[in-house]
């Protein structure tokens, strides 16, 4: 939050004095990535809230709806600079500043960095919010790298004589508008996903089946289904044993596979096991006696 602030108002005062209208869409840009910040930032914190009356399964659904949020902040940021840019268009001024190309540099850098940093801690979290919030990020070095262009091109043709290349920064910031508006998309539709409950990468599912196949006492996995909640997983497994055990002993190799996959995993929160009798005793042959419940 704090470089997007810094950043907001170098690129406005940057492109108010060095005429480039690409660079002030850019700075506006910014000030959304404010807002998003803010917005993840809350998100978070009610995410991390502990299961309550109200909310027995934890606050872990809020992540996604500031991933929704911060989407949608995106898609209209991009709009917004649309009409801008078109108005623009209409509006003759002078060929942007030599200068302000090596804010744009160091603008693309500081970026690029900030969106690295965030993608690999929401890669690491597994949260969909945080890599939304990196795309705001890489979508600002994108828009960056846009107005550098586009001004670029407009002091060529300058040099050159060409006045009509002064537009170009101006359609560089389209162009840039249309980019940030799919990356928007693109980011809304996994935090949409997440809030329907659906399934996670197939790398956890095998991971959780192979752990709990592990455990003494378990014959096969029938159901193995995993679903997010904000930062955590939480899991429902039916699990085969031999039919013949008693009651209690079925009870104990519940929990036995519950703790072995909770600790396989930190972000796993809970293991709900169902317990199905099997006729026979041999692995990878299990017969059920009775149907899934």
């Amino acid at each position: 939050m704090m470089s997007n602030v810094a950043l907001a108002v170098i690129k406005i005062f940057a492109g108010l004095l060095g005429n480039s209208y690409a660079l002030i869409a850019d700075g506006i840009e910014s000030t959304t990535d404010i807002v998003s910040s803010f917005i993840m930032w809350n998100g978070f914190k009610i995410a991390a809230k502990p299961p309550d009356a109200d909310h027995p399964y934890g606050h872990g659904k809020a992540e996604p709806i500031a991933a929704v949020i911060g989407s949608a902040a995106l898609m209209l940021a991009a709009a917004g600079l649309t009409v801008q840019s078109i108005l623009a268009m209409h509006n003759r001024h002078d060929t942007p500043a030599a200068y302000t190309l090596l804010v744009l540099i160091g603008i693309v850098a500081i970026k690029e960095l900030l969106f690295r940093r965030v993608l690999s801690a929401g890669d690491q979290a597994q949260s969909t919010a945080m890599k939304a919030e990196a795309w705001h990020h890489r979508s600002d070095a994108i828009t960056s790298v846009a107005a550098f262009i586009g001004i670029s091109i407009a002091l060529v043709g300058d040099r050159l004589g060409h006045k009509g290349f002064g537009q170009a920064d101006n359609w560089a910031a389209l162009i840039a508008c249309l980019i940030i508006g799919v990356n928007g998309f693109l980011r809304l539709i996994p935090a949409i996903n997440e809030i329907m409950d659906a399934a996670p990468s197939n790398e956890i599912v095998e991971q959780v089946r192979k752990i709990a196949a592990a455990v003494e006492g378990v014959i096969d996995i029938d159901q193995c289904r995993v679903r997010k909640m904000g930062l955590e997983f939480y899991v429902d497994l039916h699990v085969g044993v031999d039919g013949s055990i008693s009651v209690v002993e079925g009870h104990r190799i519940s929990h036995r596979v519950k703790d072995a996959v909770r600790s396989s995993n930190p972000a796993i929160s809970d293991v709900l096991v169902h317990i199905e009798p099997v006729v026979g005793n041999v692995r990878g042959r299990a017969t059920f006696r009775t149907g899934n419940c």
